[in-house]
């Protein structure tokens, strides 16, 4: 075995994973930033200058909260539903290229936790399994409020991720491979796949919505006709913790989004740059400015559009985009074939 790798990946991994929960966490305050900025108003301006250490503040709120579990809830699942949809959200993170990997002599170290083949797939199995967490929450928790909000999110995230699943094969199809590493290595420069996939794109922005229970796709929290949702009976961190997943699904998102249509670390004038190092830093400080600009349009379409009503969600879902993921993927099979014929 080789040790220096394994240790080498355990690091790597830790890093990401740290980097991850602290972009979620200021996720939460660059939210209340965006949406004070909408409103007119200031937003949080009181932990720390301009408000910075809001999030440690709320951290710390949730840590000390009395914690409720109902007498009516099924205990042992009720404890695990938030500890499920944590873990996987942080797990999908494992697969992302977050740099050209850094090069030196004849040591190359990767920037990415591991590289599957079917890095895409992986993460598709992941958001598979994530509607667990939600189920799990609302289901034992006893209540019917937040029973309604667990099956509106199941049901909303299974249907979604099937215009999702076809958008993102139309990018497999003109990539050639499901390995992550492979498709941004195929956007080299500004070969980006917006340009040959809008309609995937706004395919994938919109279920990536969704999937993420963000406005106006969020019927899964709908306050005045579910009070909190799947999470009504949660409080203390196990709140904390489905709070936190979504803005990590929001995070992670906005990297895959990145991935697929927009390079991931690639952009203009790369190939003069002739130092490794740089262009692995420069590359990272590029994927994660492309990260938050989508972070940033997550935002600022949550506090612009009205939700949704339960039927029109589906509706949109069923017979508007996924016959509009079947055309697009007709479309770019017969482009290719055409191409290579």
């Amino acid at each position: 075995m080789d040790w220096s790798l394994i240790l080498e990946k355990s690091i790597l991994a830790v890093v990401v994973f740290s980097i991850t929960l602290v972009i979620a966490m200021y996720s939460t305050y660059g939210e209340r930033k965006i949406a004070a900025f909408f409103q007119d108003r200031l937003g949080p301006n009181r932990a720390g200058p301009w408000g910075i250490f809001q999030p440690l503040a709320d951290g710390g709120k949730l840590f000390f909260k009395e914690e409720i579990i109902p007498d009516a809830s099924v205990r042992w699942l009720f404890i695990l539903g938030p500890g499920i949809a944590m873990f996987l959200a942080l797990s999908t993170s494992a697969v992302i290229p977050w740099a050209p990997d850094y090069i030196s002599g004849d040591r190359t170290v990767a920037m990415q936790v591991a590289d599957p083949d079917m890095g895409i797939l992986y993460i598709f199995g992941i958001l598979s399994l994530g509607v667990y967490g939600l189920m799990l929450g609302g289901w034992a928790s006893n209540n019917k409020y937040s029973l309604y909000g667990a099956i509106r999110a199941s049901s909303q995230i299974i249907s979604y991720e099937l215009a999702m699943g076809l958008s993102v094969i139309a990018v497999i199809i003109m990539t050639g491979s499901l390995s992550l590493r492979t498709i941004v290595e195929s956007q080299h420069g500004m070969n980006w796949n917006i340009f040959y996939q809008p309609l995937g794109f706004i395919l994938f922005m919109t279920t990536a919505l969704a999937e993420c229970n963000r406005a106006p796709f969020d019927m899964a929290e709908c306050e005045t006709e579910l009070i909190g949702g799947y999470h009504t009976e949660f409080s203390s961190m196990k709140l904390g913790l489905y709070l936190f997943s979504e803005y990590i699904n929001m995070f992670i998102s906005s990297a895959v989004i990145t991935v697929l249509f927009f390079g991931g670390y690639n952009f203009p004038g790369m190939d003069m740059i002739k130092d490794p190092m740089w262009l692995t830093v420069l590359g990272a400080i590029v994927f994660f400015a492309k990260i938050f600009f989508f972070i940033f349009l997550f935002m600022w379409i949550r506090w612009t559009l009205p939700r949704f009503r339960y039927d029109q969600l589906m509706r949109l879902g069923w017979k508007g985009l996924i016959p509009l993921a079947i055309v697009n993927l007709l479309l770019t099979a017969g482009f290719m074939m055409w191409k290579h014929f």
